[in-house]
């Protein structure tokens, strides 16, 4: 794990990236903040935490290191104690987690929740939507003692990627007063993460809508081997990809509303 900080003092800001190894935007955007080596108003640390991962080109080594927080990790796998000082490195921050998918080209938040200032800095960042995942954050980062956000920057190894990631970190700084500016408030749609959706086994998986939009009942959003599956009710689309997990096509999710309305705030 590397570790390092911009500024003088004790941070309660971070940004990190390099949780998964197949995912190097974040630590793109670590060392590109490094290389600019800006003048900051409050310490910041900056963290890229699966090193061997990154080098090796893998989500892991032994542990899904977003799966490992706090969770029972096989003695001997590489991220067991990587998860435990990572959560020692961010606790009492507010944190930036830098990631990259291959459900959605544009940027989007997760969050777990909505407690401490988290909407007041999803609501800064250039961001399509949020994703909260309350309940399913077991193991993953949230578990630990910080407020924390995690950004999808863009598809999966692409240059795009890397470019959003230096601008939400550019972003989130600004609204949490490490760097000079005035941060933008934008509308931020919030969808509720729930059930998967399987796949059934197959060779070949299609996907026909897109993530965050209503998929109405009676309509077809998937194909395994060309065989069509049918939404039996209503559902918004989350993290949905033909290939982005090797058991499930994503979730199924429900729209709560515009961040900073009572709805989306519950």
């Amino acid at each position: 794990m590397r570790v390092e900080q911009l500024g003088d003092g004790d941070p309660e800001v971070a940004v990190v990236g390099g949780v998964h190894g197949d995912e190097p935007c974040g630590a793109r955007a670590v060392e590109r903040l490094l290389d600019a080596d800006p003048d900051v108003l409050r310490p910041v640390k900056l963290v890229v935490a699966n090193e061997l991962a990154l080098e090796r080109g893998v989500r892991y080594v032994d542990a899904d290191l977003n799966r490992s927080i706090g969770e029972d990790v096989p003695e001997g796998a590489h991220e067991r104690a990587l998860s435990r000082r990572l959560a020692d490195e961010i606790q009492g921050c507010t944190v930036l987690s830098l990631h990259s998918t291959q459900s959605h080209a544009d940027p989007f938040a997760i969050t777990a929740g909505l407690d401490g200032g988290v909407a007041d800095v999803v609501r800064a960042l250039p961001v399509a939507a949020l994703v909260d995942t309350r309940g399913f954050g077991e193991g993953r980062l949230f578990a630990s003692d910080a407020d924390i956000v995690e950004a999808e920057a863009g598809l999966q190894g692409t240059e795009t990627a890397a470019e959003n990631a230096s601008r939400l970190v550019r972003e989130f700084l600004t609204v949490v007063g490490a760097l000079p500016g005035d941060p933008v408030a934008r509308e931020v749609p919030v969808f509720e993460m729930g059930e998967a959706i399987p796949k059934p086994p197959a060779d070949e998986y299609e996907v026909f809508v897109e993530n965050f939009e209503r998929v109405d009942a009676g309509e077809t959003f998937a194909a395994a081997d060309g065989d069509p599956l049918v939404a039996d009710d209503p559902f918004y689309p989350v993290l949905l990809s033909p290939y982005g997990y090797p058991g499930q096509f994503g979730y199924r999710g429900d729209r709560l509303g515009v961040l900073g309305d009572a709805e989306a705030v519950r």
